[in-house]
């Protein structure tokens, strides 16, 4: 094969001896000459088509080497020759183009060869499939690479032929390759330009896509800030704000030469979350640490550091040690935490602090460090080695110097004293260690820290001599200096827990706990011994089935512990998983009713996963014959319902999807209150987040099927439509009431005929009798106003949990009689008689009968009765009020401050004993801390619900909150709660200002302060009052949240330990939202008047501070119902209006450019409004985000006509491709449909195209490759030819297929 070639090639470059001879007076014929060409060109074709695929490029380079070699004219031959072939198909263009950039001797001293050979690929590079291309121009790069890096004026001419094939391959009008693909090869590959003569070509190459980048980046990403939740944090509220671990950069899509901020290390976002309390779920989602894989974050531990300084630096500026406190115990918390699962070292940290100390005189601090440090060294001294721990001794040198006195002994009366002498502690943990390693060492005190040494062995007792507790931090003292020296540490521990226990002498057992102020004097490692201690107490006494109850003293201090998250192991987690399940087994049901309460009234910021856990835990103990008893099986109830109503919108979904495999486990198989309750959950959760319901239906066809029941329209017109849908579908056949009035007649009837008491007991008593039996005692008590004994004995062995089937039966028997009541003195008699069941017999208590009356499925004038007869129960007699009143008046909801509550508690308990057993003689439990006041809390919530939906009982709702609204004082959410009202209900109180106004003086009774002076202002004034803010209240109430995130004016008052929220960001966003939802101006003025902050206000915003509050208008309009945050919608289809017609002389790339219009001042209502859309989309939830591609789809083509406003809507949208998740198809076909609308409403030349073109390249390659190809086909075979051509590669149209159309 190669023979004939040769041959071919021969007789071309064959010259005659005559010919040469003559070479200068020869004349040649052109048309023989032409005539030669083609007889060439021929047996050429001829020789080439008849070798074989794989031969090709051998003979290729046969070629190339024979044109190497030959004179100019000839080589130029060879050149066109090889053309012809690869027009006509006998050759491949890429392989062609392959084999020359390949060639070995393509080399710039080959100056004629190199020209050529540069010159042909230059000819044919339009032939070569895409991925050719980019072969070509990775062998133009590495050609580069050799040319010498000085060029004199003979090598331009190979310079110019190599740069004239780089500028085809970039030249955007050639489209031989997706650009998009190019510039990501560029900046990989070739981060350093292969040469300068280069340099400008691929800088302005890689500028091109500015635009591209300018579209799909968030504008001022880098200084928003997550207001941080203790959720558990779910996917969706991490994934805007992931940082990679190492170089904590954001992680973006794409090569793309995005602005410089957005490439930098995001400290500050780290450090902020870090700096949150309740916050390290949020930092290890961020971050995408995992405790199961111990990975170590060097970025994580830099931060600690900074942290750390910082609060040395405050600690030095405030002066007040006190002012500090709080950053310095949430700091331990947070060093101890990510130490102890490996994300960060301790020695490290330690000579971090050490190098970045050097030189400052930071000494206020000094002594709240130490304490940090001396928190971890306690607790895990004994399980590392002394090397880990031998840094701090440096770090001593360096902020306790020797040439300054030794330090006085503290005041042992003041908690601050545990912290002046953590470093001795720290000494006498680091020298008993070092005996324990190498028995012979002996470390002399420095003279520095004898006193301190000295005080602490004064106080260790004698041998055989006990201590006792004062009022002082001796005992601190010593436990945090001898935690590892048993020795040593038994004494002051034993001093501690007899405190709270008692000793076998006390007459009592103690009832004050131990104070904040003491716990928080305590190391983790004395902590953990305490709580090790209680735990142990509790299970010996429950194994020893005594039937001694526990000291008041020791569980209020075991639930003060449970608020240290650095114990959690020890804390909650031993609590749920260890202490109740062991007496549970124990079957110590008076321990098990006390857990339980102070569960419900004593927890605080416990992690969702555990309150599910609790809460399946609980539905399986409610099936035990122990828990039939009415009190504890009251108590069970109790807590469930709790349970169920506290989870957190943003927690239901990721929490309760975990048990989809297992629902049963999450419902109860009997409480139809119960499962009712957590539909009512699910209905608020969803339509909270926003999130389409249909995840729970396997949830809901559980409850369905364990208590089918129906909800009355009123109700389900409030639902989110997969709920409504579910319950639409499985329908329940009304009960006839009529059939219930005579059911109970007949029984009555039976009951009255009969003399026999074991004929009662045999009738009514057994399981499977109708349920009437409470019915039938309401009867007979209005008619003869006396029970018989012999119906405590059948309530009795009919028993607390078959009873709530009685209940229901009774409520409906009940709103059937008032609704055909004569009135009058018969509804009177009526609703003493009720009183009578509660209060005078015990037979049923007010929480469960009013909870069961607002749940059951009441229609139209019913559902009024029902809500008039709840009224009157709980208003018309004086017991419940007088309760009320007494227990609000008496008490305060800020327990962690009481050391009297037990005393207050039994006091209100002497005064109204509570009976669950119609029986005279007092039930079974001491409660510790729950009482009926308390109980009735979650089931008032309920009613409030219930009443908001039924318009026509507005009045009653009224009376209600005025009566017993004092009881949300002792809310452990009143926010929250009010919160979740205001969002779930707003379209039914949008036009009840006066109620919303009700519900916020009666929820935030006590938290009033937590709002605007205006709104309290507002609350003053008469009731029919209506207020219609302007634009500096909307001002001052975003300023309050920017102050409050940049931490310039946190309220340190507050104990986040204690509170409903986790950290001042979450309590000032919630509070914030509560206030703007209660305003009487409605949705649209409202979220206008949050736009018109940045939009209008901007002028009175300090210029760098925008972001600030441009991120907390995001933050807060996302955190609002639909009616608000929909309005953005409606601003950016008017912006895009503003758009239709270009009246700017420069490109829509720099007037939405946010940097450049804000910091030039030029027109920026553009670039804030863009602003605005990202910030209110990067804080939005799943449900909200969702919602843009509909509105995409259906709203903007109304609107989109011209280029720019098609710029702006990728501007919109392209931020956020990532998270729109499967609705990204939706969104990708709207944006093809639109763009085809500009294209056939733009009659002149598009000015655009090669950045639109590049973003819908990057929607190709990042999300949806070629799953649409088809569909986009369709569109894209619709545009001018010029975007057919750069998108050819998305809809795989052939080039002649574009010249075509």
């Amino acid at each position: 094969m190669a023979e004939v070639l040769t041959n071919v090639l021969n007789e071309i470059l064959k010259v005659e001896g005559i010919e040469e001879s003559f070479s200068c007076s020869l004349v040649h014929r052109p048309n023989a000459e032409k005539e030669r060409v083609t007889q060439w060109q021929q047996e050429l074709n001829t020789a080439l088509r008849t070798i074989p695929q794989e031969q090709q490029d051998a003979i290729l380079r046969q070629y190339l080497n024979t044109a190497l070699t030959c004179a100019q004219s000839k080589l130029q031959l060879l050149m066109e020759l090889l053309e012809t072939m690869v027009r006509n198909g006998i050759v491949g263009a890429r392989l062609v183009c392959e084999v020359v950039m390949n060639f070995d001797k393509l080399q710039y001293t080959n100056a004629r060869f190199w020209v050529e050979c540069f010159r042909l690929v230059r000819k044919i590079i339009d032939l070569v499939e895409y991925k050719g291309v980019r072969e070509i121009m990775k062998g133009c790069c590495e050609k580069a690479k050799s040319l010498p890096w000085r060029l004199n004026a003979g090598l331009q001419p190979q310079t110019q032929a190599l740069l004239s094939v780089a500028e085809r391959i970039m030249d955007r009008n050639a489209c031989l390759l997706p650009g998009y693909l190019l510039v990501n090869e560029l900046q990989k590959a070739y981060p350093d330009c292969p040469h300068w003569r280069l340099a400008a070509l691929f800088s302005d190459y890689v500028d091109s896509f500015r635009a591209c980048a300018q579209m799909v980046s968030i504008v001022g990403q880098a200084e928003m800030r997550p207001v941080v939740e203790h959720s558990g944090c779910p996917e969706h509220l991490v994934n805007p704000w992931k940082l990679d671990p190492c170089t904590l950069r954001f992680t973006l899509k794409g090569t793309l030469p995005y602005s410089a901020e957005l490439l930098e290390k995001q400290t500050g976002l780290l450090r902020y979350v870090l700096e949150q309390p309740y916050s390290r779920d949020m930092v290890c989602g961020m971050l995408g640490l995992q405790k199961q894989h111990k990975q170590h974050c060097a970025a994580l531990e830099e931060q600690l550091v900074e942290l750390v300084i910082l609060a040395l630096e405050r600690t030095e500026n405030e002066g007040d040690e006190t002012a500090t406190q709080g950053l310095w115990l949430h700091l331990s918390s947070q060093l101890i935490y990510f130490v102890l699962f490996q994300f960060a070292s301790f020695p490290n940290i330690v000579m971090s602090l050490h190098s970045r100390l050097q030189g400052r005189d930071l000494r206020r601090g000094r002594d709240q460090l130490m304490w940090v440090l001396l928190q971890f060294i306690s607790g895990s001294i004994q399980r590392n080695p002394l090397s880990n721990f031998l840094p701090v001794l440096r770090l001593y040198e360096l902020l306790f110097p020797e040439q300054e006195p030794p330090l006085p002994v503290p005041d042992f009366n003041q908690p601050q004293c545990t912290r002046q002498m953590a470093m001795t502690c720290i000494w006498i943990h680091l020298t008993k260690k070092a005996q324990a390693e190498m028995t012979n060492l002996t470390w002399p005190i420095p003279a520095k820290l004898r006193n301190h040494h000295d005080f602490l062995q004064q106080l260790v007792p004698p041998n055989n001599t006990a201590l006792a507790m004062g009022n002082d931090y001796r005992i601190a003292l010593l436990c945090n200096a001898y935690s590892t020296n048993q020795d040593y540490f038994s004494k002051p521990m034993a001093a501690l827990v007899e405190t709270i226990q008692g000793s076998p002498k006390s007459a009592a057992p103690p009832t004050a706990p131990l104070s904040m102020a003491v716990l928080d004097s305590l190391t983790v490692h004395s902590k953990m011994s305490l709580i090790h201690s209680i735990v142990t107490h509790v299970i010996k006494l429950a194994q020893a089935k005594s039937g001694m109850p526990l000291s008041p003293a020791l569980v209020e201090t075991y639930s003060r512990l449970l608020v240290y998250t650095e114990i959690e192991s020890l804390g909650i987690k031993g609590f749920i998983s260890q202490l109740l399940p062991t007496v549970y087994k124990s079957h110590a049901w008076g321990t098990l009713y006390t857990l339980l309460e102070m569960f419900s009234y004593r927890m605080h910021h416990i992690h969702p996963h555990y309150r599910v856990q609790l809460l399946s835990h609980l539905h399986s103990l409610a099936a035990v014959p122990q828990a039939n008893q009415t009190q504890l099986h009251l108590c069970v109830e109790s807590t469930a319902l709790r349970l169920i109503t506290g989870l957190g919108s943003g927690e239901v979904q990721p929490e309760l999807s975990r048990f989809l495999a297992e629902p049963k486990t999450l419902i109860s198989a009997e409480s139809e209150e119960l499962n009712r309750a957590l539909v009512l959950t699910l209905a608020r959760a969803t339509h909270v987040t926003g999130a389409d319901g249909s995840w729970c239906h396997e949830l809901l066809a559980t409850i369905a099927q364990s208590t089918p029941h129906a909800w009355a329209p009123h109700t389900l017109e409030c639902f989110p439509r997969a709920l409504a849908e579910f319950f639409t579908q499985h329908a329940v056949p009304k009960e006839n009431k009529q059939q219930l009035k005579k059911a109970v007649e007949e029984e009555y009837r039976k009951w009255s005929s009969m003399n026999n008491e074991n004929d009662m007991m045999a009738h009514f008593g057994v399981a499977g009798a109708p349920p009437l039996f409470l019915c039938l005692l309401w009867k007979m008590l209005l008619e003869t106003d006396h029970i018989t004994p012999i119906a405590y004995k059948i309530l009795e062995r009919i028993g607390a949990r078959a009873l709530s089937a009685h209940l229901r039966k009774f409520c409906d028997c009940l709103v059937f009689e008032f609704s055909n009541s004569p009135g009058g003195q018969h509804v009177n008699k009526c609703v003493d008689t009720i009183n009578d069941m509660i209060w005078k017999y015990n037979i049923v208590t007010i929480d469960r009968l009013v909870l069961c009356l607002a749940l059951r499925t009441q229609e139209g004038s019913e559902a009024q009765v029902c809500s008039f007869i709840i009224q009157l129960v709980l208003l018309k007699a004086t017991e419940f009020r007088n309760r009320v009143q007494d227990f609000v008046k008496d008490n305060s909801p800020d327990h962690w401050n009481q050391t009297n509550w037990h005393e207050k508690h039994l006091e209100f308990h002497r005064k109204y004993p509570e009976k669950f057993a119609p029986e005279e003689q007092s039930s079974g439990y001491h409660p510790y801390f729950g009482n009926v006041c308390l109980r009735f809390l979650p089931v008032f919530d309920i009613v409030v619900h219930r009443f908001l939906e039924i318009p026509q009982v507005t009045k009653s709702l009224e009376i209600l909150l005025e009566h017993l609204g004092c009881l949300y004082k002792f809310h452990d959410r009143p926010v929250t709660y009010l919160y979740n009202t205001l969002h779930y209900y707003e379209t039914r109180l949008r036009d009840r200002p006066p109620l919303k106004r009700r519900l916020v003086a009666a929820v935030l009774g006590t938290l009033k302060d937590s709002l605007s002076e205006p709104y309290q202002l507002f609350l003053g004034r008469p009731q029919d009052d209506m207020w219609t803010p302007e634009l500096d209240y909307y001002i001052q109430l975003v300023k309050r949240v920017v102050d409050i995130l940049g931490g310039t004016s946190a309220n340190s008052m507050i104990d986040w330990r204690f509170n409903e929220f986790p950290n001042a960001g979450a309590h000032i966003l919630y509070t914030t939202c509560v206030e703007l939802m209660a305003l009487s101006a409605g949705p649209v003025a409202v979220a206008n008047g949050l736009l018109d902050v940045v939009a209008k206000g901007y002028v009175t915003i300090p210029s760098s501070d925008i972001h600030q509050w441009i991120n907390a208008v995001g933050l807060i309009l996302s955190a609002l119902p639909v009616s608000y945050w929909s309005v953005l919608h409606d601003r950016l289809i008017s912006t895009l209006g503003e758009l239709e017609t270009w009246t700017f002389d420069c490109s829509p790339f720099r007037l939405f450019d946010f940097k450049e219009t804000h910091a030039g001042l030029l027109h920026n209502s553009f670039s804030y409004m863009l602003a605005l859309a990202h910030s209110v989309w990067h804080h939005a939830g799943p449900g909200q985000i969702a919602s843009v591609p509909r509105w995409a789809r259906e709203c903007l083509p109304s609107v989109v006509r011209s280029e720019e406003q098609f710029l702006y809507v990728c501007h919109l949208v392209g931020p956020f491709l990532q998270r729109f998740n499967m609705a990204i198809v939706e969104l990708t076909s709207a944006l093809y449909e639109l763009l085809a609308q500009v294209d056939h409403h733009t009659q002149s030349e598009m000015k655009y195209m090669d950045p639109i073109c590049d973003l819908l390249y990057h929607i190709k390659y990042m999300f949806v490759g070629d799953s649409m190809k088809k569909e986009l086909e369709t569109v894209v075979r619709r545009l001018r030819p010029a975007l057919q051509l750069r998108l050819r590669f998305i809809a795989h149209l052939a080039i002649e297929e574009v010249n075509a159309s």
